[in-house]
């Protein structure tokens, strides 16, 4: 428990004051690979914990600046000490975009998925667009750019298993959070006994490399942890069990870091997770992927959330949805999520911090910046932004209608405005500074009262690959 909260207070420390965990090892005990060590479970004597919590309580300034270390965000020019970073950081009145990171929040994202019905609603959309699609043997192919929890995409799979109940299913999910791979799979031993042919990949690569199951870098590839689970029997129960034992495997090659230069997390070691179900090999032998590389040709990919709103352009485009839909094969179809605002959500945000909107690109201007990043590749696409009646679609917070009365209860008001915020992408850091006082749960309140109820909207688009 000490080594938690010592690694939470390190990484604060580092976010902070833009510097790297092996340089922070390096000036608060002359060990370079002190917090990995930390993190991978090492021990550490009650000196060395306390010299550390000493160096972080300390003004270190003269140290960072004698170190001559780095900025995060430039690393070849020597940055300035660590005062003048703690001075350019922006006050908890200012969105820090860098320090925030949507998904990160456990308790925020659980509360969430479990009041809201926007999972739902997704999976729903999602099975209207298996009717679109075309697939070619040897399988039907899909592609989930971050899983999540697994909701949306065990939906998916069943709707799947309707439409296509005799094919073998290929499917490549993208999930960086151990804790959600974990949820996902305790999804799926029952998807296996309804649907046994299916081959089901995890990994935690980036967007650029996910698709494929080849990392980019060749230290990356070098590195890479390629795990094969060959399922016997042939019950929900037994599959159960042996996706359960993946637990040690999990822990040890599933973790993530904060990336120094984006602030987002990373994977420390790239990772490919295969499950099929051992009966049906000889089926699925041309479909299992092999180490070094994978076929990608997918029938849809699923981009529901895969960036933060307030994220640039360009770094939508070019990183998540560009990539994605490269790797769709002919007549493939990306079907991209993203908020819309304009909804109740979005007005008690507005309540407490009036002019804020975090929603900052719509649909028109993803496409367009995506179709550029394509270059001379884009003719070989559709991009369909389609009208608002078709694009827009609404989720709601799950609340009985005597729940929204004269006199709302705490812990409704406390989870919509949960929902606001998680949705709004308001950082940790503008929040401790409003829930001083009750003005944020009289602003939710009078919203919810207005609306009878909360609700948000999603606007969706489509990119597809020419059939020919």
């Amino acid at each position: 428990m000490h080594a938690e909260s010592l690694l939470r207070d390190i990484a604060d420390y580092c976010r902070k004051n833009g510097v790297a965990e092996s340089t922070f090892g390096r000036l608060a005990v002359n060990d370079g690979k002190f917090v990995s060590r930390l993190r991978d479970g090492g021990r550490i004597t009650t000196t060395t914990f306390e010299r550390v919590r000493s160096f972080i309580a300390a003004d270190s300034a003269p140290k960072l600046a004698a170190a001559g270390e780095t900025l995060t965000g430039d690393r070849s020019a020597v940055g300035p000490s660590a005062a003048a970073v703690r001075a350019s950081v922006p006050a908890p009145s200012a969105p820090n975009d860098r320090n925030f990171r949507f998904f990160d929040n456990r308790q925020k994202y659980l509360l969430f998925v479990n009041t809201c019905s926007e999972k739902g609603v997704v999976a729903q959309r999602v099975a209207m667009e298996l009717g679109n699609i075309r697939p070619r043997p040897p399988a039907v192919r899909l592609f989930d750019a971050g899983v999540g929890d697994g909701t949306v995409l065990t939906r998916a799979m069943r709707a799947m298993h309707h439409r296509f109940p005799t094919m073998p299913f290929y499917i490549v999910g993208k999930e960086i959070s151990l804790e959600d791979v974990r949820l996902a799979l305790e999804k799926m031993p029952d998807r296996y006994y309804e649907h046994p042919a299916t081959v089901l990949v995890m990994t935690n690569l980036y967007y650029r490399e996910a698709p494929w199951l080849v990392p980019s870098s060749v230290t990356a590839a070098t590195s890479l942890v390629w795990h094969e689970l060959a399922l016997t029997g042939s019950t929900a129960h037994e599959f159960e069990e042996q996706i359960t034992a993946l637990a040690p495997f999990l822990a040890d090659n599933w973790r993530a870091h904060v990336s120094p230069v984006s602030g987002n997390p990373v994977y420390e070691r790239p990772a490919v997770l295969v499950i099929y179900r051992e009966d049906h090999r000889f089926l699925l032998d041309s479909i299992i992927p092999r180490r070094g590389g994978a076929q990608a040709d997918y029938d849809l990919v699923i981009a529901s959330q895969p960036y933060r709103a307030r994220a640039p352009l360009e770094f939508k485009a070019s990183k998540v949805i560009a990539p994605l839909a490269r790797s769709l094969g002919q007549g493939g179809r990306l079907l991209g999520i993203q908020s819309h605002g304009n909804d109740p959500g979005q007005e008690i945000v507005e309540g407490i911090w009036p002019g804020e909107n975090p929603f900052r690109h719509d649909r028109h201007q993803t496409l367009k910046e995506v179709k550029t990043g394509l270059g001379s590749a884009a003719r070989h696409f559709n991009f369909n932004a389609y009208s608002d009646a078709r694009s827009l679609f609404r989720y709601h917070m799950h609340a009985l209608p005597s729940e929204i009365a004269a006199t709302i209860g705490t812990s409704t008001l406390f989870a919509a405005w949960n929902a606001a915020v998680y949705v709004g992408q308001i950082e940790d850091a503008r929040l401790e500074t409003v829930i001083a006082d009750r003005r944020y749960l009289d602003v939710t309140a009078e919203v919810l009262h207005r609306h009878g109820g909360l609700w948000f909207w999603d606007e969706s688009f489509v990119i597809s690959r020419h059939r020919d």
